[in-house]
Order: C-alpha cells, then sequence, then structure tokens
C-alpha cells in the first residue's frame, strides 16, 4: 500500500508540473563559445518557482547560475529561441535580456512566477555549474527533484531537502539567510504554447 500511494503521488506531480518533454540537445562548442556571458556582479544562484495562479500549486523549478558564465538549469523545462544554444537542460548565453525574457515566459494569466537571489562564493556557483552540466537530461515532472538535487550538494544549501515538489523548494530556499524574493505578475496568454520565439527578440 505504500508503494502504491507513493506511486499516485508521484503520477499526481507529474500530472500537475508545467515542464514538458523537449528532445536533448547537444550544442557545439563554437555553438557555446559565440553566446559565452559572464555577469558582472557577485556570483549568485537564482531558484525561479512557477506557481499555479488557480490552484497555488507548484509548477516548475529552475535555476539560473551565475558563475565563470551565467546559464540556467531548465529541467524538463519548455523554453525555446533560436539564439539560445543548449546542452540537455542547460541554457547558455543568459545575459539580462535572456533570464528576463525566460522569466516572463512563464509569467502569464494563469501563472506567476517567484524569483528568489542569493549570493554565494564563487566556488560555490562553479560547483553549480559543474553539477548542472553533468546532470543531463531531465525527465518530465523532475524538475524540483533534480534541482534540488544540485542546490543540496552545495556549500550552504545543505539543509534543503531533495523533493518533488517546486513550492516546498522554494520555502525552503526561501528560508535560508541572504535569499532576496520578488514575484512576477503578467496577464497575457493564458497558454504555454500560444509562446512564439520568433516574435521575441534577444539582442
Amino acid at each position: 500500500m505504500r508503494c502504491f500511494a507513493r506511486g499516485c503521488a508521484a503520477l499526481l506531480v507529474a500530472l500537475s508540473l508545467l515542464g514538458c518533454s523537449k528532445p536533448a540537445s547537444w550544442a557545439s562548442e563554437a555553438e557555446l563559445a559565440k553566446v559565452h556571458y559572464r555577469d558582472a556582479g557577485p556570483t549568485k544562484l537564482t531558484l525561479f518557482t512557477m506557481i499555479n495562479n488557480r490552484s497555488g500549486a507548484g509548477a516548475h523549478s529552475s535555476l539560473m547560475i551565475s558563475a565563470s558564465q551565467r546559464v540556467i538549469w531548465d529541467p524538463a523545462g519548455s523554453f525555446y529561441h533560436p539564439s539560445i544554444p543548449e546542452r540537455n537542460d542547460v541554457l547558455f548565453g543568459i545575459r539580462p535580456q535572456v533570464a528576463d525574457a525566460y522569466t516572463r515566459y512563464h509569467a502569464r494569466e494563469t501563472f506567476h512566477v517567484i524569483v528568489q537571489e542569493r549570493e554565494v562564493a564563487p566556488e560555490v556557483a562553479e560547483q553549480a555549474l559543474r553539477l548542472a552540466l553533468a546532470r543531463g537530461n531531465v525527465g518530465d515532472a523532475q524538475c524540483a527533484l533534480s534541482t534540488s538535487g544540485i542546490l543540496s550538494q552545495l556549500e550552504g544549501f545543505e539543509s534543503l531537502s531533495v523533493g518533488w515538489f517546486p513550492k516546498k523548494l522554494a520555502e525552503e530556499f526561501g528560508a535560508l539567510p541572504g535569499v532576496s524574493e520578488r514575484k512576477l505578475y503578467e496577464y497575457d496568454n493564458a497558454d504555454l504554447r500560444a509562446y512564439d520565439p520568433s516574435q521575441v527578440t534577444l539582442n
């Protein structure tokens, strides 16, 4: 009965999460070199959590890593733009306008985005980058599981539990010292499938 209950819980999580299937990508070294971007500010980790405005449930987790380069770990994510190369679930070349477009893509009539930032030592940011690059493509409904798995291995984040639920991860992350938080609400089309990357200029 316990295994059955866990299976049902996992299925409910899978049905409620926003991330969707996307084939694994593997951008070339030339593509990555072309967009390489290192933010001039302090090294930091930014947790994005997408929240369903109707139910209040967490829908997706992802992590922006500002280290020797800035990337977004977007496990089982649906965001795509032809100018942003991807390896597995890591998006590269995250300039400020790309980060803004990524955040606004997820905020709409049906979802808002919690953006939580925490400055970290350069070596911690670099470890997060290495872990994300090594993690590989993630299956559906594993966004919070994989993101919390990466974070819990980092110094200063060991208290985070590894689990399936984006909202719980956001609550635990937000309770850490030094975390700033903001929420983004927008009211464009309710359906993520309406997103047309050709209409988004990132230059």
